[in-house]
């Protein structure tokens, strides 16, 4: 099904590789959250760069601070502090940009690992560590984005933690990139989609998926009566990635510069989407081609 939407909200492109790339430090299993720590300035120049570029929503710096993964790698008792830091990050670069009607959204990433859904914690457990970060994030953010998810039973359990604070949910699924109509755990996408939409989620995309997968979604997240869209990843592939590894075991692809990549970003605005933005190794550049092409073509950003 094809629209003839001609307003588009433009998100935020990859955090953690952009400020790899800004960052003398060495990678951490924290990925982003160990530069909040150690380089605080750096999130809050790239959270503006993306803001510069065109995004009018940012996505906090809290994807690697959940429960699980602070407890493997890192110290427990940073919770509050990334989270905090993040949220502070976050404000000054809206601040510093001064670009009006900018929005903040909360994240509800993958708990234990990107891409891994075989070690999903149990329900009870995805819903308290939900629970935990909806309560750290909801004073400061305008929305929750549920990122990642590779699995359907993460994706409600983040749902439905987020749809308490009654502000509202977007659900991102990362879907396999041969065949984008699957999430990676071999899910139905169809199927994932229907069931977070029955439980609150306003806005659908696929994200840290191939652009290529991201297409195909679009046919599958156009049949649900909610804002759609997506933002790709630009890796080669994610196989090398385990968890509580770093992201250095991953190639970027040669072939999505940021003309190309607001070629695909293009083709889903023309399928209907609402909502576009870039993943790993998609940066302001990215960002800025994207708007710039979107403008060219009639659509008008929307908050």
């Amino acid at each position: 099904m094809k629209s003839d939407r001609k307003n588009v909200i433009i998100m935020d492109g990859g955090m953690g590789q952009e400020l790899r790339r800004r960052s003398s430090r060495p990678p951490s299993p924290l990925w982003s959250a160990q530069v909040m720590l150690d380089e605080p300035e750096l999130v809050v120049a790239a959270h503006r760069d993306y803001i510069e570029a065109g995004a009018k929503v940012i996505i906090l710096n809290t994807y690697s601070a959940t429960p699980q993964r602070l407890e493997r790698d890192a110290d427990p008792g940073l919770f509050e502090l990334l989270h905090a830091a993040a949220l502070d990050a976050a404000r000054k670069a809206c601040e510093e940009s001064g670009i009006e009607d900018v929005r903040i959204a909360g994240c509800l990433p993958p708990l234990v690992g990107s891409y891994h859904h075989e070690i999903v914690p149990d329900n009870a457990t995805c819903l308290r560590s939900y629970r935990r970060i909806v309560a750290a994030q909801a004073e400061g953010v305008d929305l929750f984005i549920c990122e990642t998810m590779s699995l359907a039973r993460e994706a409600l359990a983040a749902v439905t933690a987020a749809v308490e604070s009654n502000l509202p949910v977007w659900v991102a699924f990362t879907v396999d990139d041969g065949d984008g109509t699957s999430l990676r755990s071999g899910e139905s996408l169809a199927e994932a989609a229907e069931q977070v939409v029955r439980d609150g989620a306003e806005g659908l995309l696929v994200n840290c998926s191939a652009p290529e997968a991201v297409t195909t979604a679009m046919d599958v997240l156009a049949r649900f009566n909610v804002i759609y869209g997506g933002y790709a990843n630009g890796f080669k592939s994610v196989d090398a990635l385990q968890p509580g590894g770093t992201v250095d075991v991953l190639e970027a692809r040669k072939d999505l510069d940021p003309a190309t990549y607001a070629e695909h970003a293009l083709s889903w605005a023309k399928h209907g989407a609402g909502i576009i933005g870039g993943c790993c190794e998609v940066g302001p550049a990215h960002i800025k081609a994207l708007a710039e092409k979107l403008a060219e073509h009639g659509y008008k950003r929307e908050r």
